[in-house]
């Protein structure tokens, strides 16, 4: 991917990986609009990095995003990278009775929400001359974390779509990649990840991300994500009782 001049849509953009992949996309001649559902937050980022813009969004709501798709296409007729970032993350008892609320809304951010903001602009991008969807899935859509197992679900589901989408789309001038990020120093599940030493620094996962973003690679992975990336297969059911009892341990 041409990593200077293009038009860059970032759902989930005002804060963790979201805000951190447009700031160093910024940085590098691009212009960056990032979208989410606190004014308050995109307009301090907004400040923070001039020429940067946003869109108020709320991924959970079908009209929502076709608004937001028509404010983009109408303001930035150029547009021709969508990376859907946006996510939550939380644990949700799938060994017991879940919280309706709690898996409703995972499902709807993480992988409808993509869905539709895919559709919303899907046609706009195969009118550009190169074009790109980016589906930020994760490490978890390979081996999942069985204390966020609707996280990880939606994730597996997403990569499975891209797949699909990628296939789908290979006629076309859209191409589309997948982005895996590993455990990051961020706040996705509360101000104690962002200082978990057991997570990739932020900053160490942009640039290596931004490295390979540069390159022909559909998959765009750092190398703390290869072994929950290679562990899918025949052995998964060995390697999630591995992968997990091993962050139980670390736990405690």
């Amino acid at each position: 991917m041409n990593l200077t001049g293009n038009t860059i849509f970032i759902t989930g953009g005002g804060s963790g990986i979201g805000r951190a992949l447009a700031e160093a996309l910024h940085t590098r001649g691009n212009q960056v609009i990032i979208s989410g559902r606190r004014k308050g937050v995109l307009e301090e980022v907004v400040k923070a990095n001039p020429g940067m813009d946003f869109v108020e969004l709320d991924i959970e709501n079908p009209a929502s995003i076709v608004s937001a798709a028509e404010k983009l296409v109408a303001k930035y007729p150029t547009l021709n990278v969508l990376i859907n970032n946006a996510g939550i993350m939380k644990p949700d008892g799938a060994e017991g009775v879940v919280d309706e609320a709690v898996v409703t809304s995972t499902v709807t951010t993480n992988l409808l929400g993509p869905i539709r903001m895919t559709s919303a602009l899907i046609e706009h991008l195969k009118a550009q001359p190169s074009a790109y969807v980016i589906n930020v899935t994760s490490g978890l859509a390979f081996i999942p974390l069985a204390l966020t197992a609707t996280y990880s679900a939606t994730k597996a589901a997403l990569h499975s779509y891209t797949l699909s989408q990628r296939y789908l789309l290979r006629n076309t001038n859209v191409k589309v990649l997948e982005l895996a990020p590993p455990y990051v120093q961020t706040e996705l599940m509360g101000p104690g990840q962002a200082s978990d030493p057991r997570a990739m620094p932020l900053q160490e996962f942009i640039d290596e991300t931004i490295q390979v973003l540069g390159t022909d690679a559909i998959e765009v992975l750092t190398q703390r994500v290869g072994f929950l990336r290679n562990g899918a297969g025949p052995k998964d059911s060995e390697l999630t009782a591995q992968f997990n009892d091993m962050l139980a341990e670390g736990a405690h």
